[in-house]
């Protein structure tokens, strides 16, 4: 390398040897953390688990270092000051450092790291600097630890290329400019060199499947809650949370004893085992963007009775199913469909996920019957911590998870020719990759898989592009192929023994693109279809129900169907069990609450009632809250308000407050 070179690249070589030493402060901080607090991690805690913690924790280390760092490494390329730019450098890792150790006291009281609720949450208090002072003296080893620490990196610090870019300055002014427009040049190319790296390491990988990481992501490498603290950093859990406070509490009632009259989420366990109805398996489908528009056995009256749809597989199993008239998810996003459906936890505000919130201890169906001896895996051909489903899934009680890289470690299958080269294994082979898995557990399982060629891009495999070639929108022919890999999923699984053993559940995660004017309402942009397959029950007519429906109501209505015996926590109802009149659904749409019920949909913008329209009004034209001065549409204003209050109450508190299981309302 000349020297020439050398020089050029000199200062980029000191910010790489920078922030390697600032992963060393971030990785300390983390022992630290772990050794003041280890009788909550020491449970089922082995090495191995321990480095699989660690690992994880390099991926919120990289995207905090680089976020925070930033200020540092552009001044490092691009001025030539260097006392300047170490002391930016230095006060950036110090106060990071500080955020670390100071948690590893705080994480006691809180069981999570410190996010930006941190500030509301003490913004009152008169004495907080006492309290600091106090503990600072208390954990007087942590303060000598910090001192030791700052002085390490201080002492350590690369100044490197900075130095002899002062000096080159300083000798080039009074001629030479070209000189520095070459090294100015230089350092130009080497920031644009390394700001792919930096975005994908804020990002948390270079695939388009990866989204930013958040504070949730973390349940990807814990197996309990409580480790993801050890896998996250102060610094990454503050700055991912700035604006996220998206959980505000509401005071429509005062007293708890009304509110839970209105309404509860916990669902009391009111069934027997005698029956044995708690061993069937239990099959759940999400089914990418796969609306209730494209299913033409949920239209029959649209286009004057003449829609066909683009799904003859799934009307087919309707004719064998309950499903419902009107059926709704709970989200825009796949990222809402997964709490949604497997949770009973809808949409509000913001995607559950992507909050802090979502550190909170959760359960759902798979968790519920892990309890009960029920063998649990989730599916999902992107790669794994593609969408933060792993994370999710490992987090609500999915034993095992699998993705593309284990259907591609799997010989009996195409590996990654299977790939669609954007986001996952295509449908059809990944379903019977699923369906021959399944086979392989022990019963009772609880599985789910999560579908995706029905996706932006919108491609199909080339084989079957004559077979289904572009018409309507351009998913349609992405609905007509997953529609086949559905029927052929079907055809598989109906030849193994646990069949007529096992209950299916089959929704999507969200709607998509429409042609029709009645899906593309406020409300008709939800409808999402809800079909409940069960082989074995010959009593269980198949029926199209006259109900409203939502995904927040599988969980409970699985657990209604299986006869689960204990209370467990859901925001949904059990649907087949409810009667009509009282069957509801809610979503959550750019400040507006949807509250489906008696017939009508209300619009409820957190302090006032907007519209009311009608359910038959398909095309929501016909705002009935003019008509006030109608007692029944009065009565049912305060009605429909009253309950809607009693559900986003419920739900802000208890995000806030940590109680989305029954066992903390219990020890309330």
């Amino acid at each position: 390398m000349s020297n020439r070179l050398r020089r050029y690249l000199e200062p980029g070589m000191a910010v790489v040897w920078n922030l390697g030493l600032a992963y060393v402060v971030y990785m300390l901080a983390r022992v630290v953390f772990l050794v003041k607090n280890y009788s909550y991690f020491e449970q089922g805690l082995t090495w191995g688990h321990l480095m699989e913690m660690f690992g994880g924790g390099l991926v919120f280390d990289t995207a905090a270092i680089l976020v925070t760092n930033i200020p540092y490494i552009v001044l490092a390329l691009l001025l030539p000051w260097k006392k300047p730019t170490k002391w930016v450098y230095i006060i950036i890792n110090s106060v990071a450092l500080a955020m670390n150790l100071a948690d590893s006291v705080y994480f006691r009281f809180t069981m999570r790291r410190t996010t930006t609720t941190v500030f509301s949450e003490f913004q009152n208090e008169q004495n907080l600097g006492g309290i600091i002072g106090t503990e600072m003296i208390h954990h007087w080893y942590l303060v000598l630890l910090f001192g030791v620490v700052v002085y390490g990196i201080w002492k350590l610090y690369k100044e490197s290329g900075v130095r002899s870019q002062e000096s080159r300055v300083r000798r080039q002014e009074t001629g030479g400019w070209r000189q520095v427009f070459r090294w100015y040049a230089a350092q130009v190319v080497v920031l644009a060199a390394m700001a792919p790296f930096v975005v994908a390491g804020i990002r948390g990988g270079f695939t388009t499947a990866v989204r930013p990481i958040t504070i949730s992501n973390a349940n990807q490498y814990v197996n309990r809650p409580v480790e993801a603290a050890l896998v996250l950093n102060t610094p990454f859990a503050i700055y991912r949370t700035i604006g996220k406070n998206v959980f505000v509490v509401p005071e429509y009632f005062s007293n708890p004893q009304e509110l839970e009259a209105i309404y509860s989420p916990i669902h009391n366990g009111q069934w027997t085992m005698d029956n044995g109805q708690l061993r069937k398996n239990v099959v759940v489908l999400i089914v990418e963007s796969f609306g209730r528009e494209y299913i033409g056995a949920l239209n029959e009256t649209l286009e004057g009775g003449k829609y066909q749809g683009y799904t003859p597989c799934v009307d087919e199993l309707i004719k064998k199913s309950v499903t419902f008239k009107y059926s709704y998810c709970n989200g825009r996003k796949s990222i809402d469909g997964m709490p949604s459906i497997l949770s009973s936890i809808p949409m509000f505000v913001e995607p559950f996920i992507l909050t802090p919130a979502s550190m909170n201890e959760v359960s759902g169906i798979a968790s519920l019957l892990a309890g009960e001896g029920y063998q649990t895996a989730f599916f999902h051909g992107a790669q794994r911590g593609s969408m933060g489903f792993q994370a999710f899934a490992r987090a609500t009680g999915f034993q095992e998870y699998y993705g593309r890289e284990d259907y591609n470690a799997d010989k009996r299958f195409g590996g990654d020719d299977d790939f669609d080269g954007m986001w996952a294994i295509w449908d059809e082979p990944f379903l019977q990759y699923y369906a021959t898995k399944m086979s392989e557990m022990k019963e009772p399982f609880m599985t789910a898989v999560f579908t995706a060629s029905s996706h932006h891009p919108y491609a199909i495999p080339e084989k079957y592009q004559q077979q289904y070639p572009e018409e309507g929108l351009i998913i349609h022919k992405c609905i007509r192929y997953t529609d086949m890999a559905i029927g052929n999923f079907f055809e598989k699984v109906s030849q193994e023994p646990w069949f007529k053993n096992t209950i299916f559940v089959l929704t999507s995660d969200h709607t998509n693109l429409s042609d029709h004017a009645y899906y593309q309402t406020d409300l008709g942009g939800f409808c999402s279809p809800i079909i409940i397959y069960e082989p074995g029950n010959e009593e269980r007519q198949p029926e199209i129900q006259d109900k409203i429906a939502q995904q927040i109501d599988i969980l409970p209505t699985l657990m209604g169907m299986l006869n689960y015996p204990k209370p467990y926590f859901g925001f949904g109802i059990d649907v087949l069990n409810t009667e009509k009149e009282d069957t509801w659904a809610v979503n959550y749409l750019n400040g507006i609450y949807q509250y489906v019920k008696h017939g009508h949909v209300l619009q409820f913008d957190g302090e006032k009632t907007k519209a009311i329209y009608a359910l038959n009004d398909s095309l929501m034209k016909r705002n009935v809250i003019k008509e006030l001065k109608d007692e029944k549409i009065k009565k049912l204003k305060e009605e429909m308000e009253q309950e809607v209050k009693a559900i986003v109450q419920q739900y802000m508190e208890r995000m806030t407050e940590d109680r989305l299981k029954v066992e903390e309302v219990r020890g309330r």
